[in-house]
């Protein structure tokens, strides 16, 4: 693994031959925006200067679409694509297009198996759902910022009756420990799932992450494998640097995360990812 610092240029063949084009897979929080959401000036300034430069720059994220929309619009992107919802849904980026861009696949699943598990396991806790046109389902005023959209208030017996593409499960009264331990005993199944900073749970149709829909733009795109870049800091973006030619993980990223990365840059407080992005201009 290599540790990529402000005065080290780290990546393929060390540095790229300038005629090649890549295909970068940019997670969005804890890599381009921090925790509370805010995108520094020299992340965004490196962020438009490596789509100024022409390459396939793609955001890759857990957030929903409507949550998407306002970081790609900061980094200067209206052409290519988008992956939203931990792979559930791709977007093409179209300035011709009236909302500037289209919806070219989602993956969905039938979510009743899995809720009825985790309900059974925690009974506590809250719950959401993406359905399949983009709208967001509830228990109990359950809100997010990665929704995009305000989340309407069902009750669970719904939730099951619908078409997901994602869902989210939050306990407030658990730990992350006590959470992680009871999604493994649980032993979900038919689904992909991925455990957050906290007491947090994504699940996706079964096969669906990041690396999934990524693989899929990549033969779109003609990309070589060597050619792909992806950077990222949480567990739903293990698949994602493992699939990349050049893995690299944020600084503040969980040991299992740092373990499978190429490499690993500083924190999205040390704005980790312009300096992974301004070694590729």
């Amino acid at each position: 693994m290599t540790i990529l610092t402000g005065n080290s240029v780290a990546g393929i063949d060390d540095q790229r031959n300038v005629n090649r084009k890549l295909m970068i897979a940019l997670d969005v929080d804890g890599t381009l925006v921090d925790h509370d959401g805010h995108m520094s000036p020299d992340v965004r300034d490196a962020a438009k200067a490596v789509v100024a430069d022409g390459h396939d720059v793609l955001i890759a994220t857990g957030r929903s679409l409507n949550a998407t929309l306002p970081v790609i619009e900061q980094i200067g992107m209206d052409r290519g694509y988008a992956v939203c919802s931990n792979g559930g849904v791709t977007l093409k980026l179209d300035p011709g297009l009236e909302d500037g861009y289209s919806i070219i696949h989602r993956a969905t699943f039938d979510p009743a198996p899995a809720l009825l598990a985790l309900r059974e396991q925690l009974p506590s806790a809250k719950y959401a759902l993406e359905d399949e046109d983009g709208n967001f389902l509830s228990t109990e005023r359950f809100q997010d910022a990665s929704f995009g959209v305000e989340a309407v208030g069902v009750d669970f017996q719904t939730m099951l009756e619908a078409t997901a593409v994602r869902v989210v499960v939050f306990s407030s009264e658990n730990t992350a420990e006590e959470f992680s331990t009871a999604i493994r005993s649980i032993g979900l199944s038919g689904v992909t799932y991925s455990v957050g900073w906290t007491a947090w749970l994504d699940i996706a149709a079964a096969g669906v992450t990041k690396a999934s829909a990524l693989e899929q733009l990549r033969r779109r795109l003609g990309t070589q494998p060597h050619h792909t870049i992806a950077i990222g800091d949480g567990r739903n973006d293990i698949e994602m640097l493992t699939w990349a030619g050049r893995g690299v993980a944020m600084g503040q990223a969980p040991v299992e995360v740092l373990a499978v990365a190429d490499e690993v840059t500083a924190s999205v407080y040390d704005d980790g990812a312009a300096l992974v992005l301004r070694s590729l201009l």
